[in-house]
């Protein structure tokens, strides 16, 4: 089951609606003049041209009904249709993708498939979409857009700066210790309801690109390094200004 073979033959049957919406439209116009200059022949003949076309487009609309109809959009999510096509679309535009059905992770996106109710959802949104093509373009703009937007890296290393000295003294550690970038997240958004509004996938995009920016400095002479850790649960995945994929665990300001 393939979206793209139905909308090539969907795209026949436009083509042929096409053609006799025109017809009507421009015989409607015509009418108009007939009555305007009292040619009630030609108006009489043209009213039957626009009642056979009216069955022909009847008929083109009734095949494209037949035509989704026969798409079964259930059997479409559940067989893992959809997923492998999107699966191989995202290698064709280059769009990093992890996971099994029916949970991926589009960098910075996590996607959803809700086999029972034939829905899609990106992060928390729910996207009308059949076409796999359709949805691996969305994403791929989507992050395009967010890369865009201007980042303070400064700005965001200060925050979460303030983060980690709370988090040494909460957790009783000494200065320049390894801290669980997790962990920070909780101290940067520590009300359950405010994470809606920047949840982890949106703190790793910005670890992301402060991680590109490579050596910085903070205003009070403090700079940052980020660490691994062996349990991968407690990594956060981002991908480099490259496109390469990378795991940061923990982070440490030090002098």
């Amino acid at each position: 089951m393939d979206y793209e073979v139905v909308l090539q033959e969907y795209k026949v049957l436009e083509k042929s609606l096409k053609e006799k919406t025109s017809i009507v439209s421009k015989v409607q116009k015509a009418l108009a003049k007939e009555m305007e200059k009292g040619d009630l022949r030609s108006f009489s003949k043209d009213i039957l041209t626009i009642q056979d076309t009216s069955v022909n487009i009847s008929q083109i609309l009734k095949e494209m009904q037949e035509l989704i109809d026969g798409f079964d959009t259930k059997s479409y999510f559940e067989n893992g249709s959809f997923a492998q096509q999107m699966l191989s679309l995202c290698e064709e535009n280059q769009v990093d993708v992890i996971g099994d059905f029916p949970n991926y992770e589009m960098f910075p996106y996590k996607v959803r498939f809700d086999v029972e109710n034939q829905d899609l959802y990106m992060d928390r949104k729910k996207v009308s979409c059949m076409r796999p093509m359709n949805f691996v373009q969305k994403v791929k703009l989507g992050r395009e857009k967010l890369v865009k937007v201007s980042f303070n890296a400064s700005k965001f290393a200060s925050e979460l700066a303030n983060a980690y000295d709370l988090a040494l003294i909460k957790l009783g550690k000494k200065d320049y210790t390894d801290i669980y970038l997790q962990t920070l997240y909780k101290f940067l958004v520590p009300m359950s309801r405010f994470r809606k509004d920047y949840d982890q996938q949106s703190f790793a995009f910005d670890l992301a690109r402060l991680y590109s920016e490579g050596s910085l400095e903070l205003k009070d002479g403090r700079k940052f390094q980020f660490g691994p850790s062996r349990n991968n649960n407690k990594a956060i995945r981002i991908l480099d200004n490259e496109g390469r994929e990378q795991f940061l665990a923990t982070i440490r300001f030090y002098q």
